[in-house]
């Protein structure tokens, strides 16, 4: 007697759903999304939804792993075998699980136990009927979404959906499929959904994934607030850098602007300005469930206020409720300290920039076409005494000790250098970093005029 792996439901699904072979997805590309049709695609993604949490394909990733940069077609073969003997969702059963395993043993696969286990066998019929459900649950949510960009959902039929949609990321099966219907479904019903799941602490290490989709469907809004005139608002960063016409979104470069007496003052205005700014204590800083949280973070922060001169205390206040509204995580901080925060990040970014535009104008009297050469001669000296404040605070180290490097000629930048080399009060990094810059200085041989390791500058 067959012991099916699938629920009865799966197994009585009509053509071509019931197909798992790759003709499925082509029927289904070539099939009309009709009402009655649509009403067939949830009722497979209701038959497929799983009760509990899925790991899907972990049963090979040991195997996937073992052939990943072979050069042969032994895994597709592996992986055609189990469609060849279960063809169909009604010939999902342990007995032909057995088969494949079978005919795995028989192609040598090295993570197939020789003679294969009971144990390893009820692994693979328990991980594939998961890899089943995401397959046909991925199908149905493409042709839903194909409907939803046709215009064709009526608001039963998207709620439906989104409803469905959420179901699957909560327990891990077909989970980009199910937030692109998310995404198509748009403001508000979409939007609302993902909303609900960034905050749901069941839906785990997928957060990550829905709040950068939408971050998407929220861009709108943040460009909308981004152009609303800052009348009667509070400035959060020093007047000297308010003034800057350069945008986050080009990570404040100045790109080609000419080195004249004007856009130098500017530069100098600039870092000391940044130097004002409070430095936030190592502590005082965000802390959330992935690394990747802390960009997405910067990216509301980025998109409410692009410009220097938008940095205000209502507009701060509205990137720290936007992101408690994407669901995330801070800990022993408040609206307050969020803005210290953010205001110190903004100050590093533009000192970073400045540095980096300093760095790369041209040295020596050709500068300018030597229209102004007392100019760009003192520029050194003061720019290097701020190189050394900036990376003796923490402040764009990389950028600020590069520079130095860039004008070691200069007695200021060479002599800065080597305090920040051998001062045992600053962090080893920095140390590290400005003891490498020295000793090309006076290594010359060894690291020819241009050479750059890899990552040297990486900025």
């Amino acid at each position: 007697m067959d012991t099916y792996l699938l629920p009865t439901a799966m197994r009585e699904l009509p053509a071509p759903w019931h197909d798992l072979t790759y003709r499925r997805s082509q029927d289904l590309e070539a099939l009309t999304p009709t009402e009655e049709r649509r009403e067939q695609a949830r009722h497979v993604l209701r038959t497929c939804l799983p009760d509990r949490r899925q790991n899907v394909h972990d049963w090979d990733e040991e195997l996937r792993d073992f052939y990943d940069d072979r050069d042969d077609h032994t895994l597709d073969e592996a992986d055609a075998w189990l469609t060849r003997i279960m063809p169909t969702t009604s010939q999902v059963t342990r007995e032909r699980v057995v088969q494949v395993v079978g005919a795995w043993a028989d192609m040598g696969i090295p993570t197939v136990p020789q003679p294969p286990t009971e144990q390893w066998v009820d692994r693979v019929a328990v991980e594939w009927a998961a890899s089943v459900r995401q397959a046909l649950a991925c199908d149905a949510f493409a042709f839903i979404e194909r409907a939803i960009t046709a215009g064709l959902l009526n608001d039963g039929e998207a709620e439906d959906a989104a409803l469905l949609a959420a179901a699957f990321v909560r327990v891990g099966v077909a989970v980009e499929a199910a937030v692109r219907v998310l995404v198509s479904l748009g403001r508000p019903r979409g939007e609302q959904a993902l909303m609900e799941l960034v905050r749901d602490a069941e839906v785990r290490d997928f957060r990550p994934y829905a709040r950068s989709r939408l971050l998407g469907l929220r861009r709108s809004v943040y460009q909308v607030r981004a152009r609303e005139v800052t009348r009667n608002q509070e400035p959060l960063l020093p007047e000297g850098l308010q003034g800057l016409p350069y945008s986050w979104h080009t990570d404040f470069g100045w790109g080609a602007t000419l080195p004249d007496s004007h856009s130098l003052a500017q530069a100098r205005s600039a870092l000391e300005a940044c130097l004002t700014v409070e430095r936030v204590p190592d502590d005082a800083q965000m802390c959330s469930d992935a690394p990747a949280d802390c960009s997405a973070i910067a990216e509301v922060v980025r998109a409410l206020m692009p410009y220097p001169r938008l940095v205000t205390r209502e507009r701060m206040n509205q990137a720290w409720r936007e992101c408690q509204l994407l669901g995330f995580e801070f800990q022993g901080i408040d609206a307050a300290c969020f803005a210290k925060v953010w205001c110190k990040r903004i100050a590093d970014r533009v000192t970073a920039a400045v540095f980096r535009w300093l760095a790369d104008l041209p040295q020596g009297g050709g500068a300018a076409g030597d229209k102004e050469p007392a100019v760009l001669s003192a520029t050194a000296l003061w720019a290097a005494e701020l190189a050394e404040r900036c990376a003796r605070c923490g402040s764009a180290v990389q950028e600020a000790i590069w520079f130095l490097h860039r004008t070691d000629d200069v007695p200021g930048s060479r002599e800065a250098l080597a305090r920040l080399a051998f001062d045992p009060s600053l962090p080893v990094t920095t140390r590290d970093t400005a003891q490498e810059w020295a000793r090309r200085r006076l290594q010359p041989d060894r690291y020819p005029e241009g050479h750059q390791d890899e990552g040297d500058r990486g900025r």
